[in-house]
């Protein structure tokens, strides 16, 4: 058995799910109780410290020095570095569009402006030295800070539909400005490639749950029409070049679930945030869509990952039904052995699961056309991990075992609809929080990140210990057998679990490298690779865990150098990182700076970042400023 520690797990807390937790998984397997009264960590880690690395270091292609974190209202990135604002809020997407007024927040000017926020950032190559097509996916709203002296209590229809104009997708071209340096990315305004969904735009439902009875609304009769879409908390892109967002956190917006006479959708609201009287957001108030008692299956449209395709303007903006609906946060992409598509997919609620949707047809790279509907046909599966470091992918099949009609199924599209509730009749692995799923862009890897829980369970056999610390977040690394993304099991191990080094409590795990010589950090969220096969981890939450901002961590997986973790970019008061991505060239980091000043109101800011008059979300460009221009040099 591998001797280090795990954080301590224990305490109290409600399972909301029947079958195993991945706290208990991960407890039986490294003998939790036995490792925290030992040196087994120290053991572990004592053959890869720093000076082991002095002979190596020109074999890395990390070379920045770490910044510390901490708690300044600015946004602190290494020395050698330059960043610049690319995009933020209220920024028009087109040529002839208003530019962003504070005093004036029109819905009709947002629905052409940048959006609010942002949980995902995709980039896919223009042309060779011609930069690239971005899309920005926008992870909700703040109105204490987009709106003066606001209360829900006092809401208007107008501030509700500038929130719905505020979320939804921006996909923009940014070419480099070439100059004598690295090049600087801009926003082209003039692209035709330049896009805005929102929250009203209309969408179409593919796949197998198109035309299901739970999809049929009074304003769409034929279950295959859905108006917008909410929420972006993760994403990929596929084979073909088109963008895939995963909506995510969207049962905020729903009222009134109590009302919903289906158990099962009443059920997957309610695990999806929905309240059973009233809703979080006033916005029922003023469009009956978001009243469930009005539109009992308007919110079985929402969960499902929507496909953006820049090259192809024509061609609809689909929700994709065979990928299933969660409370999505990634779909991150990978051809299996027989070229089949493989998405990686995991649901963000608290105590929910990990999925896998493998393509029934293989892709064929000369005959793009035909590529379009390799999403809406395949299996989807849900992992179940064990304590000997081993997995399965359970498929969801219609009748099959216990996913039948005496459980509640009556159809494969009803598993689509409900993956949650039969991911559960499987004896599926409940997860803390996924927030992201990536796969090694060499090896094939497959990296899992766990935002952690604020509650957590005691192993089988051991007492409850309601003085132990929760969970700060962990990297799960997975190989799938075969080094096949099709394959239905897996291996896995601990790759990284979070916190502090200089408390033992954490129990700060950074993939057996010393950990003292390692940044803190905790709550990760979004994670990439860059092309040396680096990861880049951006997190959220870090202020609540650990007392410093919000940060961008760069982490080799490999060589002498893996698990060594170092923070590369610090955030600003009240934000979050909402993602972070470096471009394939290397020579330009994107990052979100999600809800700056959160905490504060607009009134009374908590820090200055974005604007005199308000705080405005944005995309920000790292670039080197001087030789070698590469990220992370």
């Amino acid at each position: 058995m591998e001797q280090y520690r795990i954080a301590p797990l224990g305490g109290r807390r409600r399972q909301k799910r029947r079958g195993e937790t991945f706290d208990r998984v991960l407890a039986r397997r490294f003998a939790r109780r036995a490792l925290l009264k030992g040196s087994g960590l120290a053991a572990l880690l004592g053959t890869r410290s720093i000076g082991t690395l002095i002979a190596h270091e020109a074999e890395e292609n990390l070379a920045f020095g770490p910044i510390a974190g901490g708690a300044e209202d600015e946004i602190r990135i290494p020395d050698g570095y330059t960043w610049e604002t690319i995009a933020r809020w209220g920024d028009r997407v087109k040529l002839g569009v208003s530019g962003f007024n504070p005093s004036d927040l029109d819905p009709a000017e947002q629905r052409r402006q940048v959006g609010y926020n942002c949980g995902y950032l995709g980039w896919v190559d223009y042309q060779p030295t011609l930069g690239g097509i971005v899309c920005i996916g926008h992870n909700g709203t703040n109105p204490e800070l987009m709106f003066p002296d606001y209360s829900p209590d006092r809401s208007t229809l107008q501030q509700t539909d500038y929130e719905l104009a505020a979320l939804g997708v921006t996909v923009f071209q940014a070419p480099p400005r070439r100059s004598s340096v690295a090049p600087k990315y801009w926003f082209y305004e003039a692209s035709n490639y330049n896009e805005r969904l929102h929250g009203e735009s209309s969408l179409t439902m593919t796949g197998p749950v198109t035309g299901h009875p739970l999809l049929i609304t009074s304003s769409d009769t034929s279950g295959s029409l859905a108006t917008g879409t909410f929420n972006a908390c993760g994403g990929g892109i596929s084979p073909w070049g088109s963008f895939l967002v995963a909506e995510g956190c969207f049962g905020q917006y729903f009222a009134n679930n109590g009302s919903v006479q289906n158990e099962m959708a009443r059920e997957a609201n309610a695990a999806f945030g929905a309240l059973d009287e009233g809703g979080s957001r006033p916005w029922w108030r003023f469009h009956n869509r978001f009243d469930l008692a009005s539109e009992p299956n308007e919110a079985n449209k929402f969960g499902w990952i929507v496909e953006v395709d820049p090259w192809d303007r024509a061609s609809p903006r689909r929700k994709l039904t065979a990928l299933g609906r969660l409370s999505h946060c990634s779909a991150s992409v990978a051809l299996s052995a027989s070229n089949r598509v493989a998405v990686y997919c995991g649901d963000s609620s608290e105590f929910a699961y990990v999925y896998k949707f493998v393509s029934t047809d293989a892709f064929d790279r000369t005959n793009r056309s035909a590529a379009k509907n390799l999403l809406d046909n395949g299996t989807l599966y849900v992992a179940k991990f064990s304590d000997d470091g081993t997995g399965q992918w359970l498929p969801l099949l219609y009748d099959t075992g216990s996913l039948n009609a005496s459980n509640g199924f009556t159809s494969q599209a009803d598993l689509l609809l409900f993956p949650g509730q039969a991911a559960e009749r499987l004896g599926a692995t409940q997860m803390e929080s996924p927030q992201d799923i990536q796969v090694h862009p060499t090896n094939g890897k497959v990296y899992l990140s766990l935002r952690g829980t604020e509650e957590t369970s005691p192993a089988e056999g051991e007492e409850e210990t309601p003085g132990d610390p929760v969970s700060l977040g962990r990297i799960v690394e997975i190989e799938e057998d075969s080094g096949d993304s099709a394959a239905t099991t897996f291996s896995w191990q601990l790759f990284m679990q979070c916190g502090d080094p200089d408390v033992e409590e954490h129990g700060t795990y950074f993939a057996g490298f010393d950990t003292s010589s390692g940044s803190r950090l905790a709550r990760p969220g979004q994670i990439r690779f860059d092309h040396h096969g680096n990861l880049v981890i951006a997190t959220s939450g870090q202020h609540d865990a650990l007392e410093i901002h919000d940060g961008v961590f760069l982490v080799p997986t490999e060589g002498e150098e893996r698990g060594f973790n170092r923070q590369f970019l610090s955030c600003v008061a009240g934000a979050s990182c909402g993602a972070a991505l470096v471009i394939p060239d290397h020579q330009l980091m994107l990052v979100a700076i999600q809800h700056p000043g959160k905490g504060g109101t607009r009134a009374e800011r908590i820090s200055a970042f974005g604007g005199d008059d308000v705080n405005r979300p944005a995309i920000i460009a790292v670039t080197r400023s001087e030789e070698p221009y590469w990220i992370g040099s």
